[in-house]
């Protein structure tokens, strides 16, 4: 299981000069004064937009194809989140259980699950190990 959480991003100037940036297939919008700023803007939104099917025990739909639009990308901590949640959902693993293979609470693989909790990327590396699951990291030029 390979993903990377980099969804396109549609930008649409407004009549005062605004951005509004949303997402093909996901809820809400936002927008900025500049281009810079909505795509700031558009990074929290996604991640908000993807906690909806985290809460809601659903998978994360898959990135549409770019088509020349630019990409807005999850960050790290967040993106290793979501792998942990798709790990769960695909390998049938409840919150109970893998709490069980981790030795701690429940409550703290909730919050392991939650996008939008502050949590430590080694917790979060050591319950995708517990099923069976390396996290990597790759490194891009900023375009």
């Amino acid at each position: 299981m390979m993903m990377l959480y980099a969804y396109p991003v549609d930008l649409e100037t407004n009549p005062d000069g605004t951005i509004t940036a949303s997402f093909e297939g996901l809820p809400g919008a936002t927008e900025g004064a500049t281009r810079e700023d909505a795509l700031r803007e558009a990074q929290d939104l996604l991640v908000t937009s993807l906690s909806i099917y985290v809460d809601d025990g659903a998978a994360v739909p898959e990135p549409p194809e770019a088509n020349g639009r630019p990409l807005v990308y999850v960050p790290m901590l967040e993106a290793a989140k979501l792998a942990l949640h798709m790990a769960m959902l695909e390998n049938k693993v409840s919150n109970v259980e893998l709490a069980r293979r981790l030795g701690v609470a429940e409550s703290s693989v909730r919050r392991m699950r939650d996008l939008l909790h502050e949590s430590k990327i080694g917790r979060i590396e050591s319950a995708l190990y517990a099923l069976g699951c390396q996290a990597t990291v790759e490194v891009l030029e900023v375009v």
